[in-house]
């Protein structure tokens, strides 16, 4: 690794310093870091040869360093994916242990060094690929880390799903949603909707209604290789939407199918070297500890 990519979350003050310090500690090892073009603003770089846009980011570095929280990872996650590149994250979260972001602020540059010098652990992380289908031929495209949602508007009622995996008919989800998860958007929304937590190493998907109508339409765990074909079932003036990692979106239309599989590259994110996935689970859920 000669060239490191440095983003931070849009804003985030605390990183200025952090990033003019992490760019002479670079410079100092013989590497080049390269800046992010909103990044480099926020830690008073000028314009230059390498500073980049986000979108040209994952193609002009061999690792990339996002300074923020989970939303910045699955940001540069999405790119990296968009791109067609394999360039691992190493993701550092200001504030809390993140799920993703799961190196803190004072693991950074031992982290850093770990990786640099081939000693860290990075894991490869499913990603999902989502096609919208309109009047039968595609609409649009989108790669997520987490989940893709369907979902009514706020004030609409219930809408009706009809659900297939493959060529098989699953039912017709009558509810709030459906959310269509990633084994690492198992601990997002889907947990958040009474969805199981899968474990990241696991080739599976997760489809768990969001607050259906019968109490019988449970969560399902498919597996990795399934299609899943989603047709919300419109009438009158039905809202109801798609999103992709709560990032992106669209309203859908009558006739719109969005069918979603495993994407063909994963992402690669630096692990921690001081604590498990179990650890960071037991450290966000509270497991075992006072939870008064």
């Amino acid at each position: 690794m000669r060239r490191v990519g440095l983003t931070a979350k849009r804003g985030l003050q605390q990183a200025s310093g952090v990033l003019s310090e992490l760019a002479g500690w670079l410079r100092a090892r013989g590497l080049t870091p390269v800046f992010e073009e909103e990044t480099a603003r926020l830690a008073g770089i000028p314009p230059g040869a390498d500073v980049v846009s986000r979108d040209d980011l994952p193609g002009a570095c061999d690792l990339i360093v996002a300074l923020g929280g989970d939303g910045t990872l699955i940001g540069v996650a999405g790119r990296i994916a968009a791109a067609g590149s394999d360039v691992p994250i190493l993701g550092v979260n200001f504030g809390s242990l993140g799920f993703l972001t799961e190196i803190t602020l004072p693991e950074l540059y031992p982290a850093l060094e770990a990786t640099l010098d081939g000693r860290a652990a990075i894991e490869p992380r499913t990603m999902l690929s989502a096609r919208t289908l309109r009047g039968g031929t595609p609409f649009a495209d989108h790669i997520v880390l987490n989940d893709v949602v369907i979902t009514k508007a706020a004030l609409s009622r219930i809408i009706e799903m009809e659900v297939r995996v493959g060529a098989s008919p699953v039912t017709r989800f009558r509810a709030d949603g459906l959310i269509i998860a990633s084994p690492t958007g198992s601990t997002a929304y889907n947990l958040a909707a009474g969805g199981p937590i899968v474990h990241p190493a696991l080739d599976a998907m997760v489809l768990t209604p969001i607050a259906p109508h019968t109490l019988t339409n449970r969560p399902v765990v498919i597996a990795g290789e399934s299609e899943v074909h989603v047709r919300p079932i419109m009438v009158d003036h039905d809202e109801v939407y798609v999103t992709f990692d709560g990032q992106s979106g669209f309203p859908l239309r009558t006739g719109d199918m969005v069918s979603v599989r495993r994407a063909p590259k994963p992402v690669r994110i630096v692990k921690s070297s001081s604590r498990s996935y179990f650890d960071v689970l037991r450290e966000k859920l509270k497991w075992g500890g006072d939870n008064r």
